[in-house]
């Protein structure tokens, strides 16, 4: 098994603490894994990125052209990012922000979820890319999602701990919105 996956959107949406979150949880799996991150010039509300790449052997380089996954929580990371990713890969795309058409693809599985909508149905609209996160990872299959929620504690700042039930629900919204 050999997945990576490109994880975009603004600064301030959480992409690096889901990519963190997918990395962990795959690393508790025996899995080998990179965990590569990229910020613009702007934090809050510039664009973020991070790359991850999981494994069953050696990774050569935690840098990819070509991801088998994305996922994109605004539409400049769709145009951006969605033409790179290979045929037969899953793009999970925020649909509470991005319109529809702007991946035109038919080679790669497209998952339009309302990441934000979900959120504030929750009761807090941060938890848009945690949606986001169940959502691919039952599109794809990489890991359980069990396998993500077990590292909350892990990866989650202490001073937010309890909210844990709220990141799992979030998990498994996304997660039931993708079909799984």
């Amino acid at each position: 098994m050999h997945h990576d996956i490109i994880m975009a959107g603004f600064g301030g949406q959480g992409i690096l603490m889901i990519g963190n979150l997918l990395a962990v949880g795959a690393l508790r799996r025996g899995y080998r894994v990179t965990f590569f991150p990229a910020y613009g010039v702007e934090m809050r509300g510039g664009t973020a990125n991070c790359t991850v790449t999981i494994s069953d052997r050696e990774i050569g380089s935690p840098v990819t052209a070509r991801p088998l996954g994305l996922v994109a929580m605004n539409e400049p990371s769709v145009v951006k990012f969605g033409p790179r990713v290979r045929a037969g890969g899953v793009v999970v795309v925020n649909a509470s922000i991005v319109p529809e058409g702007v991946l035109d693809r038919e080679d790669v599985r497209v998952v339009r979820v309302p990441c934000n909508d979900v959120a504030a149905d929750l009761g807090d609209p941060r938890l848009a890319s945690m949606v986001a996160l169940g959502a691919y990872v039952a599109a794809s299959g990489v890991l359980p999602v069990d396998a993500v929620a077990e590292v909350l504690p892990e990866v989650l700042p202490e001073k937010v701990h309890r909210l844990i039930p709220l990141n799992q629900k979030a998990l498994e919204a996304g997660a039931d919105r993708a079909g799984a």
